[in-house]
């Protein structure tokens, strides 16, 4: 797949169209990724500004200095929004004596946060590329509905909605979420998923997904798997696939799985797209993993290893993990 550069991208006519509002929810560990799911959009997207906002407690200035420096790479506006813990202490009888904390409203606020600046926002996950042109998305009219998602996986949905028992049979991927702030607020969704999280006596398996489920079932728009394409990496290296597997017309591909395409360790080719991408961005200078960091990753590779016929190399890292987990 060919990435265009800075300066090809700079080349590009304004297409005359408003700026379209998308909005990410990191930590400090996470802008490496994010930088690489922003610099694939804008390469795909030559002519179409946008506005990126980033909800996070708190950023180091040397990631508040990169996400700005966007602004002179490209045809964007950033916007960092830093989420004050104190300021949600209003909803903290939600969380009773549970075992949340107040970091789940991250995502939750964005249209409390973004409600006075635009009246629609696409949320995305940081393990997210893209893949071809938004315009569909752009010139979508969502003014009738509180959100537009996309279905998960076939298997995940029977599974999620027999366990929630959902009254539809409708389950979606919350890595893409195309919100309609005025509707969202003027429904008080956000109290009501919290209200899902902490009282809801079903199977929360993914605790805020389920919540935004519970909620939200058969309220939503569904569009099309192409928006929310779900690739699984760990799927790709069990069977030695190292090539991406052909994606079709999808737009943005999320790579959900436990492994993701910074994972310079796979030698997948996501890697090798991912890099090609950070490249392009203020995270350019940084580098990718070129070793597991966790143990889960150390005993995935190790499985990884064995089945590659490196039997030596499939100990060493097995006996890493060992280590690394005896150690916590």
């Amino acid at each position: 797949m060919n990435v265009p550069s800075q300066a090809d991208i700079q080349a590009q006519p304004d297409n005359g169209k408003p700026s379209f509002h998308i909005a990410f929810c990191v930590d400090n560990n996470y802008f490496r990724a994010m930088g690489g799911t922003i610099a694939s959009i804008v390469a795909n997207n030559p002519g179409q500004h946008f506005t990126f906002h980033v909800l996070a407690f708190e950023v180091s200035d040397d990631h508040q200095r990169r996400l700005k420096q966007l602004e002179s790479m490209y045809r964007v506006k950033t916007e960092l929004h830093l989420v004050d813990l104190k300021a949600f202490t209003q909803f903290s009888h939600f969380l009773g004596h549970s075992h949340y904390s107040l970091s789940i409203f991250t995502r939750l606020v964005i249209p409390t946060v973004l409600a006075q600046v635009t009246d629609r926002v696409l949320y995305l996950d940081a393990d997210i590329l893209c893949f071809n042109r938004l315009d569909e998305l752009v010139d979508m009219d969502i003014s009738g509905d509180i959100a537009a998602v996309i279905p998960d996986a076939p298997v995940t949905l029977k599974r999620r909605v027999a366990a929630l028992g959902l009254a539809h049979n409708e389950y979606f991927n919350g890595g893409v979420i195309f919100i309609n702030t005025l509707r969202w607020q003027a429904e008080d969704i956000t109290a009501k998923i919290l209200d899902a999280l902490i009282n809801s006596k079903t199977d929360m398996r993914f605790p805020d997904q389920d919540a935004f489920n519970i909620v939200l079932n058969g309220r939503v728009r569904n569009l099309s798997p192409k928006w929310n394409y779900l690739y699984d990496l760990i799927h790709d290296l069990n069977v030695n696939r190292f090539a991406l597997k052909p994606v079709g017309k999808a737009i943005f591909v999320h790579f959900a799985g436990a492994v993701k395409p910074w994972a310079a360790w796979t030698r997948h080719e996501a890697c090798d797209l991912f890099r090609r991408y950070l490249d392009i961005s203020p995270w350019a200078d940084m580098s990718l993993d070129q070793e597991p960091r966790n143990t889960k990753e150390m005993r995935m590779h190790s499985r990884f290893m064995y089945r590659q016929g490196r039997p030596l190399e499939s100990l060493k890292w097995y006996v890493r993990y060992l280590r690394k987990r005896r150690a916590r």
